[in-house]
């Protein structure tokens, strides 16, 4: 990216720490007014890509008004942009140097930007992020249930289990009406529940963590999803192959989906026998069954046709 500007952006719940190279640095609030004042001045820049870290959701307001006002931004894995620091010597880190090895990070590594924005896209992928968190609250509590606690607690983490369990079937009843709502989202609703193995949570999740299928090759897909697996060989030494990183929600709504499908009759099934019989471990081919599961889901919603089992290639 040669004589193009690129910026990183720091985020932190109070402020947004931001260099652009070639150009300065500054900072600002990170609420409206500042979000704002970002976004033209990246625009006075023509800023080409724009980097920031996943830091949990302080990065989540200045991503998308870069991305509504047409300047090409991009959330990455912050240990990714570690690594890449390390590489280059910078080993202290302060918020303005984090945005500084952010921008140098876009100009060397370009990564692809994110989607614009979709204004159907707000509510439904918001709601899944809410129901993980209950989820989590629900096991923490079932948990919490062991013999021999008096009855006066052992009531009170059941009646709030009841509770954490009627709040999780609301949001799933909110977000299958915001599917509905959207003539988008309603389309590749159907187009991946159509593939054997993939329910309405998984669906769901598809559609609110992983909005690339269809616009991206499917081993681009795999990487996203953290189901690409990576080569660590050196000199004549071939090591194992192990997958790592990508969206930990994804990957996890495909597993679950591979372990439903390879235990049902069909083409899927058939391909995790086939693995089996070639002696790969269990682990191995439920990560297959997911990325196959993703390659589908990419082709359904690339050629906007419902799932057939002949799309299922052999392997």
């Amino acid at each position: 990216m040669a004589n193009l500007v690129t910026a990183g952006i720091d985020a932190s719940k109070d402020h947004l720490d931001v260099a652009a190279r070639p150009g300065g640095a500054f900072r600002v609030p990170n609420d409206p007014d500042g979000v704002a004042d970002l976004v033209a001045r990246l625009q006075a820049v023509r800023a080409s890509l724009v980097v920031l870290e996943a830091t949990g959701g302080y990065e989540a307001a200045a991503l998308a008004a870069l991305l509504a006002a047409g300047v090409p931004a991009a959330v990455v894995n912050p240990r990714r942009v570690r690594q890449f620091a390390s590489g280059i010597g910078q080993h202290a880190k302060t918020d303005p140097i984090d945005a500084a090895v952010l921008a140098h990070f876009a100009a060397v590594a370009c990564p692809p930007p994110a989607a614009p924005p979709d204004g159907d896209r707000v509510e439904p992928a918001t709601l899944p992020d809410r129901r993980r968190q209950l989820l989590g609250m629900r096991v923490a509590e079932g948990n919490r249930l062991r013999p021999g606690l008096p009855a006066a607690i052992r009531e009170g983490i059941e009646a709030h289990v009841a509770r954490l369990d009627g709040q999780v079937e609301a949001i799933d009843k909110q977000v299958a009406a915001a599917v509905r709502r959207s003539p988008a989202w309603r389309e590749r609703d159907r187009l991946l529940r159509s593939i054997q193995g993939v329910g309405p949570v998984v669906s769901h999740t598809l559609l609110a963590d992983l909005p690339e299928p269809g616009t991206r090759p499917p081993g681009k897909l795999a990487g996203l999803a953290g189901l690409a697996p990576f080569a660590a060989d050196s000199g004549r030494k071939r090591g194992e192959r192990h997958i790592r990183g990508g969206r930990r929600e994804v990957r996890r709504a495909l597993d679950m989906a591979g372990l439903a499908v390879a235990r049902v009759p069909g083409p899927l099934r058939d391909f995790a026998q086939r693995l089996k019989a070639k002696g790969k471990a269990s682990k191995v081919v439920l990560i297959a069954v997911a990325r196959k599961l993703l390659v589908i889901a990419h082709a359904v919603i690339r050629d906007g046709r419902a799932w057939d089992p002949k799309m299922a290639p052999a392997a």
